[in-house]
Protein backbone atom coordinates (compact mmCIF):
# COMPACT_ATOMS: atom_id res chain seq x y z
CA UNK A 1 0.00 0.00 0.00
CA UNK A 2 3.07 2.27 -0.07
CA UNK A 3 2.00 4.02 -3.27
CA UNK A 4 -1.28 5.20 -1.69
CA UNK A 5 0.64 7.43 0.70
CA UNK A 6 0.69 9.91 -2.21
CA UNK A 7 -2.43 12.12 -2.40
CA UNK A 8 -2.09 12.61 -6.13
CA UNK A 9 -1.66 8.88 -6.76
CA UNK A 10 -4.86 8.16 -4.84
CA UNK A 11 -6.83 10.77 -6.77
CA UNK A 12 -5.42 9.76 -10.13
CA UNK A 13 -6.26 6.11 -9.59
CA UNK A 14 -9.79 7.00 -8.46
CA UNK A 15 -10.22 9.07 -11.63
CA UNK A 16 -8.68 6.33 -13.77
CA UNK A 17 -10.93 3.61 -12.33
CA UNK A 18 -14.03 5.67 -13.15
CA UNK A 19 -13.01 6.45 -16.71
CA UNK A 20 -12.06 2.82 -17.41
CA UNK A 21 -15.48 1.73 -16.13
CA UNK A 22 -17.07 4.06 -18.63
CA UNK A 23 -14.77 3.09 -21.50
CA UNK A 24 -15.31 -0.65 -21.01
CA UNK A 25 -19.06 -0.24 -20.72
CA UNK A 26 -19.00 1.88 -23.88
CA UNK A 27 -16.96 -0.76 -25.73
CA UNK A 28 -19.63 -3.38 -25.01
CA UNK A 29 -22.38 -1.06 -26.25
CA UNK A 30 -20.48 -0.15 -29.43
CA UNK A 31 -19.69 -3.79 -30.23
CA UNK A 32 -23.27 -4.92 -29.72
CA UNK A 33 -24.67 -1.95 -31.65
CA UNK A 34 -22.38 -2.57 -34.63
CA UNK A 35 -23.09 -6.30 -34.67
CA UNK A 36 -26.84 -5.64 -34.37
CA UNK A 37 -26.71 -3.37 -37.43
CA UNK A 38 -24.65 -5.60 -39.75
CA UNK A 39 -24.35 -9.10 -38.17
CA UNK A 40 -20.88 -9.38 -39.71
CA UNK A 41 -17.71 -10.37 -37.84
CA UNK A 42 -15.62 -8.21 -40.16
CA UNK A 43 -17.48 -5.09 -39.05
CA UNK A 44 -16.55 -5.85 -35.45
CA UNK A 45 -12.95 -5.96 -36.62
CA UNK A 46 -13.32 -2.52 -38.20
CA UNK A 47 -14.16 -1.04 -34.79
CA UNK A 48 -10.68 -2.06 -33.62
CA UNK A 49 -9.12 -0.74 -36.81
CA UNK A 50 -10.80 2.66 -36.34
CA UNK A 51 -9.31 2.90 -32.84
CA UNK A 52 -5.87 1.70 -33.94
CA UNK A 53 -5.19 3.88 -36.99
CA UNK A 54 -4.81 7.19 -35.06
CA UNK A 55 -2.17 5.60 -32.85
CA UNK A 56 -0.22 4.74 -35.97
CA UNK A 57 -0.71 8.12 -37.62
CA UNK A 58 0.08 10.25 -34.56
CA UNK A 59 2.74 8.04 -32.96
CA UNK A 60 5.70 10.42 -33.32
CA UNK A 61 3.99 13.70 -32.37
CA UNK A 62 2.17 12.03 -29.44
CA UNK A 63 5.42 10.90 -27.84
CA UNK A 64 7.04 14.30 -28.35
CA UNK A 65 4.01 16.10 -26.92
CA UNK A 66 4.17 13.92 -23.78
CA UNK A 67 7.83 14.91 -23.21
CA UNK A 68 7.62 18.50 -24.43
CA UNK A 69 4.48 19.68 -22.57
CA UNK A 70 3.00 19.24 -19.11
CA UNK A 71 1.70 15.66 -19.14
CA UNK A 72 -1.22 16.54 -16.89
CA UNK A 73 -2.44 19.19 -19.33
CA UNK A 74 -2.09 16.80 -22.25
CA UNK A 75 -4.27 14.26 -20.44
CA UNK A 76 -6.95 16.88 -19.70
CA UNK A 77 -7.13 18.04 -23.32
CA UNK A 78 -7.35 14.49 -24.67
CA UNK A 79 -10.15 13.47 -22.34
CA UNK A 80 -12.07 16.63 -23.12
CA UNK A 81 -12.10 15.37 -26.72
CA UNK A 82 -13.43 12.04 -25.42
CA UNK A 83 -16.34 13.88 -23.80
CA UNK A 84 -17.44 15.27 -27.17
CA UNK A 85 -17.04 11.85 -28.81
CA UNK A 86 -19.24 10.12 -26.23
CA UNK A 87 -21.81 12.90 -26.46
CA UNK A 88 -21.95 12.24 -30.21
CA UNK A 89 -22.57 8.54 -29.55
CA UNK A 90 -25.47 9.55 -27.29
CA UNK A 91 -26.97 11.54 -30.15
CA UNK A 92 -26.48 8.59 -32.53
CA UNK A 93 -28.34 6.36 -30.08
CA UNK A 94 -31.23 8.82 -29.81
CA UNK A 95 -31.45 8.94 -33.62
CA UNK A 96 -31.30 5.11 -33.85
CA UNK A 97 -28.91 5.21 -36.79
CA UNK A 98 -28.73 2.16 -39.05
CA UNK A 99 -25.28 2.77 -40.52
CA UNK A 100 -21.93 1.91 -38.95
CA UNK A 101 -19.71 4.45 -40.70
CA UNK A 102 -20.63 7.39 -38.41
CA UNK A 103 -19.76 5.16 -35.45
CA UNK A 104 -16.39 4.36 -37.02
CA UNK A 105 -15.74 8.09 -37.48
CA UNK A 106 -16.35 8.74 -33.79
CA UNK A 107 -14.15 5.79 -32.85
CA UNK A 108 -11.37 7.29 -34.98
CA UNK A 109 -11.59 10.49 -32.91
CA UNK A 110 -11.62 8.43 -29.71
CA UNK A 111 -8.49 6.68 -30.94
CA UNK A 112 -6.90 10.06 -31.70
CA UNK A 113 -7.42 11.18 -28.11
CA UNK A 114 -6.01 7.89 -26.84
CA UNK A 115 -3.00 8.22 -29.14
CA UNK A 116 -1.92 11.38 -27.29
CA UNK A 117 -3.19 10.53 -23.80
CA UNK A 118 -1.62 7.05 -23.72
CA UNK A 119 2.05 8.12 -23.70
CA UNK A 120 1.31 11.07 -21.41
CA UNK A 121 -0.59 8.88 -18.91
CA UNK A 122 2.04 6.16 -18.89
CA UNK A 123 4.87 8.64 -18.37
CA UNK A 124 2.80 10.52 -15.75
CA UNK A 125 2.77 7.74 -13.13
CA UNK A 126 6.43 8.11 -12.03
CA UNK A 127 5.67 11.74 -11.09
CA UNK A 128 3.08 10.57 -8.54
CA UNK A 129 5.21 8.23 -6.37
CA UNK A 130 8.86 7.89 -5.30
CA UNK A 131 10.89 5.56 -7.53
CA UNK A 132 11.26 2.89 -4.82
CA UNK A 133 7.45 2.65 -4.69
CA UNK A 134 7.04 2.43 -8.45
CA UNK A 135 6.62 -1.35 -8.83
CA UNK A 136 4.03 -1.24 -6.04
CA UNK A 137 2.28 1.61 -7.90
CA UNK A 138 2.27 -0.39 -11.14
CA UNK A 139 0.84 -3.44 -9.34
CA UNK A 140 -1.90 -1.46 -7.62
CA UNK A 141 -2.58 0.42 -10.84
CA UNK A 142 -3.02 -2.93 -12.53
CA UNK A 143 -5.39 -4.10 -9.79
CA UNK A 144 -7.49 -0.96 -10.10
CA UNK A 145 -7.49 -1.22 -13.88
CA UNK A 146 -8.61 -4.84 -13.75
CA UNK A 147 -11.36 -4.12 -11.22
CA UNK A 148 -12.72 -1.44 -13.53
CA UNK A 149 -12.09 -3.67 -16.55
CA UNK A 150 -14.04 -6.44 -14.85
CA UNK A 151 -16.92 -4.28 -13.68
CA UNK A 152 -17.23 -2.05 -16.75
CA UNK A 153 -18.36 -4.71 -19.26
CA UNK A 154 -20.82 -6.12 -16.72
CA UNK A 155 -22.25 -2.64 -16.14
CA UNK A 156 -22.44 -2.15 -19.89
CA UNK A 157 -24.33 -5.40 -20.36
CA UNK A 158 -26.75 -4.63 -17.54
CA UNK A 159 -27.39 -1.03 -18.59
CA UNK A 160 -27.89 -2.16 -22.19
CA UNK A 161 -30.93 -4.21 -21.14
CA UNK A 162 -32.23 -1.71 -18.56
CA UNK A 163 -35.76 -0.61 -19.61
CA UNK A 164 -35.23 3.11 -18.98
CA UNK A 165 -37.39 4.18 -21.92
CA UNK A 166 -40.24 2.07 -20.53
CA UNK A 167 -39.91 3.65 -17.08
CA UNK A 168 -39.28 7.19 -18.38
CA UNK A 169 -40.78 7.35 -21.88
CA UNK A 170 -39.59 10.89 -22.52
CA UNK A 171 -35.89 9.96 -22.33
CA UNK A 172 -35.80 8.39 -25.83
CA UNK A 173 -32.85 6.34 -24.64
CA UNK A 174 -32.55 2.59 -24.50
CA UNK A 175 -29.86 0.02 -25.18
CA UNK A 176 -26.55 1.70 -26.09
CA UNK A 177 -27.81 5.20 -25.31
CA UNK A 178 -28.02 4.49 -21.58
CA UNK A 179 -24.49 3.10 -21.61
CA UNK A 180 -23.14 6.15 -23.43
CA UNK A 181 -24.68 8.50 -20.85
CA UNK A 182 -22.98 6.50 -18.10
CA UNK A 183 -19.66 6.78 -19.95
CA UNK A 184 -20.14 10.53 -20.32
CA UNK A 185 -20.58 10.94 -16.55
CA UNK A 186 -17.41 8.97 -15.82
CA UNK A 187 -15.44 11.18 -18.20
CA UNK A 188 -16.62 14.34 -16.45
CA UNK A 189 -15.65 12.86 -13.08
CA UNK A 190 -12.20 11.99 -14.47
CA UNK A 191 -11.63 15.55 -15.67
CA UNK A 192 -12.62 16.97 -12.29
CA UNK A 193 -10.23 14.73 -10.34
CA UNK A 194 -7.25 15.09 -12.67
CA UNK A 195 -7.78 18.84 -12.68
CA UNK A 196 -7.41 18.81 -8.87
CA UNK A 197 -3.95 17.15 -8.88
CA UNK A 198 -1.14 19.22 -7.39
CA UNK A 199 1.73 17.70 -9.38
CA UNK A 200 2.99 19.79 -12.31
CA UNK A 201 5.61 17.85 -14.30
CA UNK A 202 6.33 20.72 -16.68
CA UNK A 203 8.64 20.26 -19.68
CA UNK A 204 11.18 17.45 -19.49
CA UNK A 205 12.32 17.65 -23.12
CA UNK A 206 13.52 21.17 -23.80
CA UNK A 207 14.29 20.71 -27.50
CA UNK A 208 11.74 21.54 -30.17
CA UNK A 209 10.39 19.07 -32.70
CA UNK A 210 12.93 17.62 -35.12
CA UNK A 211 13.27 14.28 -36.82
CA UNK A 212 16.04 13.30 -34.41
CA UNK A 213 13.97 14.19 -31.35
CA UNK A 214 10.81 12.52 -32.71
CA UNK A 215 12.65 9.29 -33.52
CA UNK A 216 14.58 9.16 -30.25
CA UNK A 217 12.04 6.77 -28.70
CA UNK A 218 12.39 4.28 -31.54
CA UNK A 219 16.18 4.48 -31.36
CA UNK A 220 16.19 3.86 -27.62
CA UNK A 221 13.86 0.86 -27.91
CA UNK A 222 15.91 -0.56 -30.79
CA UNK A 223 19.06 -0.42 -28.66
CA UNK A 224 17.37 -2.00 -25.63
CA UNK A 225 16.78 -5.74 -26.05
CA UNK A 226 14.68 -5.72 -22.86
CA UNK A 227 12.21 -3.16 -24.21
CA UNK A 228 12.20 -4.41 -27.80
CA UNK A 229 11.68 -7.99 -26.66
CA UNK A 230 8.90 -7.19 -24.18
CA UNK A 231 7.07 -4.81 -26.55
CA UNK A 232 7.17 -7.21 -29.51
CA UNK A 233 6.26 -10.21 -27.34
CA UNK A 234 3.08 -8.49 -26.21
CA UNK A 235 2.37 -7.35 -29.77
CA UNK A 236 2.38 -10.78 -31.36
CA UNK A 237 0.87 -12.74 -28.46
CA UNK A 238 -2.16 -10.47 -28.08
CA UNK A 239 -2.41 -9.88 -31.84
CA UNK A 240 -2.75 -13.62 -32.36
CA UNK A 241 -4.40 -14.71 -29.12
CA UNK A 242 -6.84 -11.86 -28.47
CA UNK A 243 -10.51 -12.83 -28.70
CA UNK A 244 -12.21 -9.67 -27.41
CA UNK A 245 -13.58 -8.57 -30.79
CA UNK A 246 -15.26 -11.95 -31.27
CA UNK A 247 -17.01 -11.98 -27.89
CA UNK A 248 -20.39 -10.92 -29.36
CA UNK A 249 -20.23 -13.95 -31.69
CA UNK A 250 -19.37 -16.36 -28.87
CA UNK A 251 -22.05 -14.82 -26.63
CA UNK A 252 -24.77 -14.80 -29.30
CA UNK A 253 -24.07 -17.75 -31.62
CA UNK A 254 -22.01 -20.25 -29.64
CA UNK A 255 -22.86 -19.89 -25.94
CA UNK A 256 -26.33 -18.32 -26.54
CA UNK A 257 -26.17 -15.92 -23.59
CA UNK A 258 -27.15 -12.55 -25.14
CA UNK A 259 -25.85 -9.09 -24.18
CA UNK A 260 -25.68 -9.87 -20.45
CA UNK A 261 -23.56 -12.91 -21.23
CA UNK A 262 -21.37 -10.71 -23.39
CA UNK A 263 -20.74 -8.42 -20.42
CA UNK A 264 -19.84 -11.41 -18.22
CA UNK A 265 -17.50 -12.86 -20.85
CA UNK A 266 -15.79 -9.49 -21.28
CA UNK A 267 -15.41 -9.25 -17.50
CA UNK A 268 -13.98 -12.76 -16.96
CA UNK A 269 -10.35 -11.98 -17.91
CA UNK A 270 -10.44 -9.02 -15.53
CA UNK A 271 -11.64 -11.26 -12.68
CA UNK A 272 -8.56 -13.41 -13.09
CA UNK A 273 -6.31 -10.38 -13.54
CA UNK A 274 -7.71 -8.64 -10.46
CA UNK A 275 -7.20 -11.75 -8.34
CA UNK A 276 -3.63 -12.09 -9.55
CA UNK A 277 -2.83 -8.41 -9.04
CA UNK A 278 -4.07 -8.54 -5.44
CA UNK A 279 -1.87 -11.59 -4.85
CA UNK A 280 1.07 -9.71 -6.32
CA UNK A 281 0.58 -6.78 -3.96
CA UNK A 282 0.99 -9.29 -1.13
CA UNK A 283 3.72 -11.33 -2.83
CA UNK A 284 5.51 -8.94 -5.21
CA UNK A 285 7.84 -10.08 -7.96
CA UNK A 286 11.34 -9.77 -6.56
CA UNK A 287 13.46 -12.05 -8.74
CA UNK A 288 13.18 -14.12 -11.92
CA UNK A 289 11.03 -11.57 -13.77
CA UNK A 290 11.95 -12.81 -17.26
CA UNK A 291 11.21 -16.47 -16.60
CA UNK A 292 7.89 -15.56 -14.99
CA UNK A 293 7.02 -13.45 -18.03
CA UNK A 294 7.49 -16.25 -20.55
CA UNK A 295 5.76 -18.83 -18.33
CA UNK A 296 2.69 -16.65 -18.03
CA UNK A 297 2.60 -15.94 -21.76
CA UNK A 298 2.51 -19.70 -22.40
CA UNK A 299 -0.33 -20.11 -19.88
CA UNK A 300 -2.20 -17.33 -21.68
CA UNK A 301 -1.96 -19.20 -25.00
CA UNK A 302 -3.22 -22.46 -23.47
CA UNK A 303 -6.18 -20.66 -21.89
CA UNK A 304 -7.19 -19.14 -25.26
CA UNK A 305 -7.05 -22.59 -26.88
CA UNK A 306 -9.37 -23.97 -24.18
CA UNK A 307 -11.77 -21.04 -24.59
CA UNK A 308 -11.97 -21.60 -28.34
CA UNK A 309 -13.08 -25.21 -27.86
CA UNK A 310 -15.51 -24.64 -24.98
CA UNK A 311 -19.26 -24.87 -25.42
CA UNK A 312 -19.97 -24.43 -21.72
CA UNK A 313 -20.30 -20.95 -20.26
CA UNK A 314 -18.54 -21.80 -16.99
CA UNK A 315 -15.58 -23.44 -18.71
CA UNK A 316 -15.32 -20.45 -21.04
CA UNK A 317 -15.33 -18.08 -18.07
CA UNK A 318 -12.67 -20.13 -16.28
CA UNK A 319 -10.42 -20.14 -19.35
CA UNK A 320 -10.80 -16.40 -19.81
CA UNK A 321 -10.10 -15.79 -16.12
CA UNK A 322 -6.90 -17.87 -16.39
CA UNK A 323 -5.84 -15.86 -19.44
CA UNK A 324 -6.42 -12.63 -17.52
CA UNK A 325 -4.41 -13.83 -14.50
CA UNK A 326 -1.47 -14.82 -16.70
CA UNK A 327 -1.64 -11.56 -18.63
CA UNK A 328 -1.65 -9.54 -15.40
CA UNK A 329 1.78 -10.86 -14.43
CA UNK A 330 3.19 -9.89 -17.81
CA UNK A 331 1.52 -6.44 -17.59
CA UNK A 332 3.25 -5.65 -14.29
CA UNK A 333 6.61 -6.91 -15.53
CA UNK A 334 6.37 -5.07 -18.86
CA UNK A 335 5.10 -1.87 -17.22
CA UNK A 336 8.00 -1.91 -14.78
CA UNK A 337 10.48 -2.57 -17.59
CA UNK A 338 9.04 0.33 -19.60
CA UNK A 339 9.46 2.99 -16.93
CA UNK A 340 12.46 1.73 -14.94
CA UNK A 341 14.61 0.95 -17.98
CA UNK A 342 13.90 4.37 -19.56
CA UNK A 343 15.37 7.79 -18.60
CA UNK A 344 12.69 10.24 -17.32
CA UNK A 345 12.96 12.70 -20.22
CA UNK A 346 12.53 9.85 -22.73
CA UNK A 347 9.51 8.19 -21.14
CA UNK A 348 6.91 9.97 -23.26
CA UNK A 349 8.48 8.95 -26.58
CA UNK A 350 9.29 5.41 -25.43
CA UNK A 351 5.74 5.11 -24.06
CA UNK A 352 4.47 6.24 -27.47
CA UNK A 353 6.39 3.38 -29.09
CA UNK A 354 4.88 1.04 -26.51
CA UNK A 355 1.43 2.50 -27.26
CA UNK A 356 1.92 1.61 -30.91
CA UNK A 357 2.72 -1.98 -29.98
CA UNK A 358 -0.23 -2.13 -27.57
CA UNK A 359 -2.56 -0.55 -30.12
CA UNK A 360 -1.39 -2.97 -32.78
CA UNK A 361 -1.96 -5.91 -30.44
CA UNK A 362 -5.33 -4.73 -29.07
CA UNK A 363 -7.17 -2.55 -31.59
CA UNK A 364 -5.49 -3.89 -34.75
CA UNK A 365 -5.72 -7.33 -33.15
CA UNK A 366 -9.50 -6.88 -33.09
CA UNK A 367 -9.40 -6.21 -36.83
CA UNK A 368 -7.22 -9.30 -37.33
CA UNK A 369 -9.65 -11.38 -35.25
CA UNK A 370 -12.63 -10.11 -37.22
CA UNK A 371 -10.88 -10.78 -40.53
CA UNK A 372 -9.75 -14.33 -39.65
CA UNK A 373 -13.19 -15.09 -38.20
CA UNK A 374 -14.70 -13.87 -41.46
CA UNK A 375 -12.46 -16.34 -43.32
CA UNK A 376 -12.42 -19.36 -40.99
CA UNK A 377 -15.18 -18.80 -38.43
CA UNK A 378 -14.82 -17.52 -34.87
CA UNK A 379 -13.91 -20.87 -33.28
CA UNK A 380 -11.15 -21.81 -35.69
CA UNK A 381 -9.72 -18.29 -35.73
CA UNK A 382 -9.50 -18.23 -31.91
CA UNK A 383 -7.93 -21.72 -31.80
CA UNK A 384 -5.25 -20.77 -34.33
CA UNK A 385 -4.59 -17.56 -32.41
CA UNK A 386 -4.04 -19.40 -29.12
CA UNK A 387 -1.64 -21.85 -30.75
CA UNK A 388 0.16 -18.93 -32.39
CA UNK A 389 0.61 -17.24 -28.99
CA UNK A 390 2.25 -20.41 -27.66
CA UNK A 391 4.60 -20.51 -30.63
CA UNK A 392 5.60 -16.85 -30.18
CA UNK A 393 6.42 -17.43 -26.49
CA UNK A 394 8.85 -20.19 -27.43
CA UNK A 395 10.48 -18.28 -30.29
CA UNK A 396 10.90 -15.04 -28.30
CA UNK A 397 12.50 -16.92 -25.39
CA UNK A 398 15.24 -17.95 -27.83
CA UNK A 399 15.53 -14.61 -29.68
CA UNK A 400 15.73 -12.43 -26.53
CA UNK A 401 17.86 -14.21 -23.91
CA UNK A 402 18.39 -10.92 -22.06
CA UNK A 403 14.64 -10.62 -21.50
CA UNK A 404 14.37 -14.27 -20.55
CA UNK A 405 17.14 -13.87 -17.96
CA UNK A 406 15.93 -10.52 -16.55
CA UNK A 407 15.91 -10.80 -12.78
CA UNK A 408 15.28 -7.85 -10.44
CA UNK A 409 12.81 -5.06 -11.29
CA UNK A 410 14.79 -1.94 -10.42
CA UNK A 411 16.24 0.98 -12.36
CA UNK A 412 19.79 0.01 -11.36
CA UNK A 413 19.36 -3.53 -12.68
CA UNK A 414 17.40 -2.68 -15.83
CA UNK A 415 18.74 0.62 -17.17
CA UNK A 416 21.86 0.19 -19.32
CA UNK A 417 24.99 2.03 -18.09
CA UNK A 418 25.34 3.87 -21.42
CA UNK A 419 21.98 5.58 -20.84
CA UNK A 420 23.53 7.89 -18.23
CA UNK A 421 25.71 9.86 -20.65
CA UNK A 422 22.88 10.06 -23.16
CA UNK A 423 20.57 11.36 -20.42
CA UNK A 424 22.97 14.19 -19.69
CA UNK A 425 23.34 14.96 -23.38
CA UNK A 426 19.58 14.96 -23.91
CA UNK A 427 19.07 17.49 -21.14
CA UNK A 428 21.55 19.96 -22.60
Amino acid sequence: MEAFASRDFRRYQLARSAVILGAEAQAVAVAWQVYSITHRALDLGYTGLALFLPGLLFLLPAGHVADRFDRRQVILVCYTLQVFCTLTLVLFARAAIHHVFPIYAVLFLVGSGRAFSGPASSAFIPHLVPEHHFVNAVTWGGAIFQFANMTGPAIGGLLFTFPLARIFPGTLLEGPGIVYVFSLLTLLWFLALVGSLKVRPGRLEQRGASLQVLLAGFQYVRRSSLLLGSFSLDLFVVLLGGAVALMPIFANDILHTGPRGLGILRAAPAVGALTMSLLMTRFPISRGAGKRLFTCVAIYGVAIVIFSQSRNLWLSLAALAASGAADMVSVVIRGSLLQLATPPQMRGRVSAVNSLFIGASNEFGEFESGLTAHWWGAVRATLVGGLGALAVAGIWAVLFPGLRNADELSAEALRPPESKPSEAAASC
